[in-house]
């Protein structure tokens, strides 16, 4: 349908197998309209200025400039334009560029027609829509406990490196030219900030975290 009230689409992706399915599946919708394909995020940033679409699907993996970055510009440069990050990965890291890019959507290839569908109506009226694939990425990420020992100070840290090749509080007091209640104070604000109980745990979690050389 080419009429007044059709969601104007346009497809990014650098297979053409995927470019012509994709196409296919708008042409099931009478209220979408194709107006534009791309095989790359440059081509997608200079295809959305001559076309001005509603909606974007946009791969995320391609070759010379990648759909987050492309999503960024176009996101940057039409605001009006909304983007549906439509890939076959489920990285973490992918699910958060692409939102982080200003994509209203994250779908996998594997998506039905239907959802597609209405995925795209949904983005025209500006809501958005996640793969549970994706939100499972987004639990993931929040519930991450943050890596032990960020907060430790650069001579903490340097305490730690001695207190885990073996030395003594006294030993590291020599060693750093301190006292040894220093010394102590270190080792103990180090146990601290690690959640751990004693020497031995802190030298488990500095060696598995890798907080020392």
């Amino acid at each position: 349908m080419n009429g007044v009230n059709s969601i104007r689409v346009m497809i990014v992706d650098d297979h053409n197998m995927v470019r012509r399915g994709l196409s296919a599946f708008l042409k099931v919708s009478a209220d979408m309209e194709l107006v534009g394909e791309a095989r790359n995020g440059q081509e997608a940033v200079q295809v959305c200025e001559q076309v001005r679409p509603d909606v974007v699907l946009m791969d995320l993996v391609m070759p010379d400039m990648d759909g987050p970055t492309a999503t960024r510009i176009i996101r940057e440069r039409f605001p009006e334009v909304q983007v549906i990050a439509l890939t076959s990965f489920q990285e973490r890291e992918l699910v958060q560029q692409a939102l982080q890019a200003g994509a209203i959507g994250y779908l996998l290839k594997n998506v039905s027609t239907d959802d597609l569908i209405e995925a795209i109506r949904a983005a025209h009226a500006g809501r958005s829509t996640l793969a549970p694939e994706a939100v499972q990425a987004l639990i993931q990420t929040t519930t991450q406990e943050p890596k032990p020992g960020q907060d430790l100070t650069e001579r903490e840290l340097e305490v730690l490196g001695l207190l885990t090749a073996g030395m003594s509080n006294p030993e590291i007091a020599e060693a750093l030219t301190i006292t040894r209640s220093t010394a102590k104070a270190h080792v103990s604000n180090i146990l601290s900030k690690l959640g751990v109980s004693n020497r031995a745990e802190a030298i488990s979690v500095a060696l598995k975290h890798k907080l020392v050389p």
